[in-house]
């Protein structure tokens, strides 16, 4: 029984780094995108900011979220978090459709978008429930 609760605790822990890692080379891949976008004026430009700012803010909140004071802030964070995810997702899919950037080079990061807003809003779920047990 006690090898069964450490194996859960460290799988958790796994599991944050794992999300942390993620959510780092999230945003480090969408600076790298940004920054290429920013080099070109006009609408490029001004959807590489508002990419920019919320793909790097994803990363950001979960980190946040780490160093919360109670599972209300902790949910508020990831909510966050997840919002933000939602948000990048819109973004790339706008600069794939308006053929600012090719829909075969964002799909890795647009498919990564998903997968955040999927973990984030389990994790949100699963903590609400926990709060109620």
């Amino acid at each position: 029984m006690k090898s069964e609760g450490k194996q859960e605790v460290n799988e958790k822990r796994e599991q944050k780094r794992d999300l942390h890692a993620r959510t780092f080379d999230f945003a480090r891949r969408v600076v790298k995108l940004c920054s290429i976008l920013d080099a070109t004026p006009g609408v490029s430009r001004t959807l590489a900011h508002q990419l920019l700012r919320s793909g790097t803010s994803v990363g950001a909140n979960v980190e946040e979220g780490q160093a919360s004071q109670s599972r209300a802030d902790f949910i508020s964070k990831y909510a966050i978090a997840c919002k933000e995810a939602r948000e990048t997702h819109y973004w790339l899919r706008l600069l794939a459709d308006a053929e600012i950037v090719p829909k075969s080079k964002l799909d890795p990061l647009t498919d990564e978008a998903n997968q955040l807003v999927a973990i984030l809003t389990s994790i949100i779920k699963k903590t609400k429930a926990n709060k109620n047990s």
